[in-house]
């Protein structure tokens, strides 16, 4: 139950932080487990975040282990189902834990689940894709899961990375028998025939969303230059601060859609109990706070 109502209050964070999210093949996301969806990670753990959200049933994700490291990004990670992987870079002690990573997974699998990997295994604000790993191919390659498991590609483009009103596309392929995947008594040939057939599903996926940019009706004006002067304190707080702390890493995205999602209703609350101790009439204080998302989400579409 808490899982759903958080699912569904991340949608309507979705809905404020992006100007239009396009999702091809939506019947696809419908699949129920054991699923294993592979896509590509040009984003953080925001494409963790945008494709979960399109599944009804509850994802387990698996994600690179330095966005693990602050203990306020690891709290809200883990209240996003997600396990963390270690590359190399990040240290040999921590390599071990990826072990569990993979057991993890199978376990969810083999109880009808769904599991999400970035199959490049390293995240980079581009949408050329990076040479594949082979930890979706170790983890499908269960003998428990041959007859059953399905495999989803799943393809996640942006049209910037740098803050809100941002256009998303998320395309689903084909489902995927693992066996069709993995046709060879040789991991080695397994892993690599595995990566290169999820390379082909994935490639053609990869399209830039459409740049829409209507233009403003004369009643969304002044909703526009509300919007505007209504969140420009506290979103130029956030963003400013959150540039600083996550420079020359590709976290800004995620670590701000995070910070909003968690400081914005605090910040509406406090408002609607500022204006309370004011006496000021509580049907007037309700207007007033809806007036902030409404404003907001019109200072979206339009906005440039």
């Amino acid at each position: 139950m808490i899982y759903h109502l958080f699912k569904k209050l991340i949608k309507a964070a979705i809905w404020l932080f992006c100007k239009e999210l396009t999702v091809v093949n939506r019947h696809v996301f419908k699949t129920k487990g054991p699923l294993l969806v592979v896509a590509n990670h040009p984003n953080s753990f925001l494409d963790a975040i945008l494709i979960g959200a399109q599944f009804s049933g509850k994802i387990h994700f698996l994600a690179r282990g330095d966005a693990f490291i602050k203990k306020h990004h690891r709290f809200f990670l883990r209240m996003l189902n997600m396990i963390p992987v270690y590359r190399l870079s990040e240290g040999k002690e921590n390599l071990y834990l990826n072990e569990y990573a993979f057991t993890e997974s199978r376990r969810i699998l083999a109880a009808g689940g769904i599991v999400l990997l970035f199959i490049e295994g390293i995240c980079i604000n581009s949408h050329q894709l990076q040479p594949f790993k082979k930890g979706a191919a170790r983890i499908a390659m269960n003998p428990e899961l041959e007859e059953t498991l399905m495999i989803l590609p799943v393809a996640i483009t942006y049209d910037s990375f740098s803050g809100i009103g941002k256009q998303v596309r998320i395309a689903g392929a084909t489902l995927l028998p693992v066996n069709s995947l993995l046709p060879f008594t040789e991991k080695a040939k397994n892993y690599a025939f595995f990566n290169r057939q999820i390379k082909s599903r994935l490639e053609p996926l990869i399209q830039l969303p459409a740049d829409t940019k209507p233009s403003a009706p004369l009643w969304a004006k002044p909703m526009i230059f509300t919007g505007r002067i209504l969140h420009f304190p506290l979103y130029r707080l956030l963003s400013t601060i959150i540039r600083l702390k996550t420079k020359d890493t590709v976290f800004y995205d995620s670590v701000l859609f995070a910070a909003l999602f968690v400081v914005y209703p605090i910040y509406l609350l406090l408002m609607g109990l500022l204006l309370l101790s004011l006496q000021v009439h509580p049907v007037f204080i309700l207007m007033i706070i809806l007036m902030h998302p409404l404003s907001a989400r019109v200072y979206i579409l339009f906005k440039g």
